[in-house]
């Protein structure tokens, strides 16, 4: 393909990687996840290039994420990696894959909607209105996603406190 996306195929691809992964919870659902997002991309690059190729990418993930759940209404196993992450030298792996394991079970315990506003609003720091349009649905929505989404990671997974600043206590 010309026109520029292959390089921005390129530039993105670690961070869309990591999108896909924190939405899938899986390696190779994740690849699967985001090559038919990006084949879909490529379908409509030309319109995409000129208004927002990110916007586009990130809405053609989302959907495809939740429309695959609501094909198999039904849970996967999800697998372990066969190997670990490159990091360069300074990271405490075992910190990092602590926080990795927490995040993981953490995500698995909510539904795919509150699981794709988490990861917006959250990892890609979206403002309510952009995670709203992303996933094609109201501000509302998302708002009560989210609130769902936390209160039920308070309840099922408290251990999560070590990876936000707040103190454990802060929040009644």
């Amino acid at each position: 393909m010309d026109d520029g996306f292959d390089e921005y195929v390129q530039a993105g691809l670690g961070r869309w990687s990591r999108v896909a992964y924190l939405l899938t919870g899986d390696h190779h659902a994740a690849e699967d996840l985001l090559q038919n997002a990006l084949l879909k991309l490529a379908l409509s690059w030309r319109k995409a290039r000129i208004d927002a190729p990110d916007a586009y990418l990130r809405k053609i993930l989302y959907h495809e994420h939740v429309s695959r759940w609501r094909r198999s209404h039904h849970l996967r196993n999800e697998h372990l990696s066969e190997r670990m992450p490159e990091h360069g030298t300074g990271h405490d792996l075992a910190a990092d894959a602590i926080r990795r394991i927490l995040l993981r079970q953490a995500l698995e315990k909510l539904t795919r909607k509150q699981r794709a506003v988490i990861v917006l609003r959250y990892f890609e720091d979206l403002s309510e209105p952009d995670a709203a349009e992303a996933l094609g649905v109201s501000i509302g929505t998302v708002k009560s996603q989210q609130s769902r989404a936390l209160a039920r990671l308070r309840e099922v997974a408290p251990e999560l406190h070590v990876l936000v600043k707040e103190p454990r206590g802060a929040r009644a």
